[in-house]
C-alpha cells in the first residue's frame, strides 16, 4: 500500500483529534489544525520540510492564540459569589431587624440562616438580595 505524504498528514489530524476527544483538551486540536495544513501543503506539492514548517507554525500559532486568549479571558467569580455556582446568589430575602454587630437571622428555604450586610448604605429591615455566602452566613445588599 503506498500512501502520499499527505494521505499521512489527514491520519496524523484525525488521530490528533480522536486524542482531543478522549483527553477533552483544546490544544490538541489546535496540533491537528496544524496536521491540517501539513496536508493542504502536501497537495499543493511543496516538499517535506515546507510542510511540516507549515504545520509546525499554524498549529505552534493556534495553540498560542488559545492560550493566551484563555488568559485574556474573564475570571470565573469565587464559588462563594458565583451564581452559575451558587443557586441562592440573587434570590431575596426578608430581613426584620438588624443587631448592633450588623447581623441579621432571616428564614431563608425553610430554615434559620445568619446574614451579614455588605451594602454601602445604612442596613435596614425590608427585603434584601443575597450576594455571596459564606459558609452558614448570607450576605445581604438592598
Amino acid at each position: 500500500m503506498d500512501w502520499s505524504t499527505a494521505t499521512v498528514w489527514w491520519i496524523a489530524a484525525g488521530l490528533l483529534v480522536a486524542a482531543e476527544l478522549a483527553s477533552g483538551t483544546f490544544y490538541l486540536l489546535m496540533l491537528a489544525v496544524g496536521a491540517c495544513a501539513g496536508a493542504l501543503a502536501a497537495h499543493l506539492g511543496l516538499g517535506e520540510t515546507t510542510q511540516m514548517v507549515m504545520a509546525a507554525i499554524v498549529g505552534g500559532t493556534a495553540v498560542i492564540a488559545l492560550n493566551r486568549r484563555r488568559s485574556r479571558g474573564s475570571k470565573a467569580a469565587p464559588a462563594a459569589s458565583n451564581p452559575d455556582m451558587n443557586l441562592d446568589i440573587g434570590q431575596s430575602v426578608q430581613v426584620d431587624a438588624w443587631s448592633a454587630d450588623g447581623l441579621a437571622q432571616v428564614q431563608y428555604r425553610g430554615a434559620a440562616w445568619q446574614a451579614r450586610f455588605i451594602g454601602s448604605a445604612p442596613a435596614r429591615s425590608g427585603r434584601h438580595v443575597i450576594r455571596a455566602v459564606e459558609g452558614s452566613c448570607l450576605l445581604l445588599d438592598r
